[in-house]
């Protein structure tokens, strides 16, 4: 998954954003909505940076840059450069990098250049959100298995949720690539182009997408917990339980994937993903995860289900204690 920010190159193409986009795009190129901003702290001893502007404008992937201008008290300068490529694709990300890693720091001298813009800015925060999201993920899923083993008593169904919640979640951010990052069945959809995923959308998918498969998984287990407490038979608390819940998460589902599938009938693009995004995963957690695998894998579990450390041991501990109060009474 690529990340980003959306800019007027994805807009849809009746709006007058889009419209300005191509008519600058093709006189003077893609980049030149989306230019570079070189910013340095100078003094008397580092204030010629145009041997920093000429390694820059010598660069591939620079299309031209401009000459530094000094701020009117002598202790700021910047210039601009603009890309060959435009803000959206993955070589402007790479040139990004080139510049900060190799050819500042060998223009430079030693002192600090620093890149900034609308390129870079969107750059950073697509990277910043892609090394969060898996403690994000991690923290969310450990607090699930905590709450679930206090309600069901297992650890083995807690484990059960969290994976399954997982292959519902990443189902929904496969599809969102493969229609909006590659373009399947993209126009049909309301993306009027192939382009990144917006960078906060799957940041914002997980907690809401985990929360709604969450109250599946409890509305199931919980009665199929129940069953077992009545019956004793793994077999028959599944089939039960899922006979009593169906309908219940089938029609929560419903009502979630009609609301979420509104978003595409609007013109943003960011709201259109995560509206496609949840439509995508609420139906999968549904359909194949609640009422196909959750039930197959319990009852290919059996008793396992419901394993929890130190359960055996407080079951021998009540049965040998009731075994002293028979001997007493004999």
């Amino acid at each position: 998954m690529r990340l980003s920010l959306p800019d007027a190159s994805v807009q849809p193409h009746d709006r007058s954003s889009y419209t300005s986009y191509e008519i600058l795009s093709e006189g003077f190129g893609p980049g030149y909505g989306a230019p570079l901003i070189f910013a340095a702290q100078v003094d008397s001893t580092n204030a010629d940076l145009r041997p920093v502007v000429e390694a820059v404008r010598k660069t591939e992937g620079i299309a031209y840059a401009t000459q530094p201008r000094i701020s009117t008290d002598g202790q700021a300068a910047i210039f601009m450069a603009f890309p060959r490529t435009g803000y959206q694709e993955e070589a402007t990300a790479d040139l990004v990098h080139e510049l900060r890693d190799d050819v500042l720091p060998k223009a430079s001298g030693g002192e600090e250049i620093y890149v900034g813009g609308p390129n870079a800015g969107a750059i950073d925060f697509a990277e910043d959100t892609s090394s969060r999201l898996p403690l994000m993920i991690t923290v969310v899923i450990a607090l699930s298995l905590v709450l679930l083993i206090a309600l069901v008593r297992s650890v083995t169904i807690a484990l059960q949720a969290a994976v399954m919640n997982l292959l519902s979640i990443g189902a929904a951010y496969g599809v969102l690539v493969a229609i909006v990052q590659w373009g399947w069945f993209g126009p049909a959809l309301g993306f009027p182009t192939d382009m990144p995923v917006t960078t906060w959308v799957p940041m914002m998918m997980f907690p809401l997408l985990f929360g709604l498969s969450m109250d599946y998984e409890v509305f199931l287990i919980s009665r199929i917990r129940e069953e077992y407490e009545r019956t004793g038979d793994t077999r028959r608390a599944v089939t039960r339980g899922l006979a009593r819940t169906a309908k219940v998460i089938t029609a929560a589902a419903a009502i979630m994937i009609a609301i979420f599938t509104t978003a595409l009938l609007g013109p943003d693009v960011s709201v259109k993903q995560i509206g496609l995004g949840m439509a995508v995963a609420v139906l999968v957690d549904a359909t194949i995860i609640r009422m196909v695998l959750v039930p197959a894998v319990m009852e290919l579990c059996g008793k396992a289900n419901w394993w929890m450390p130190g359960r055996r041991a407080r079951k021998a501990t009540s049965a040998a204690q009731a075994a002293v109060g028979e001997g007493a009474r004999a």
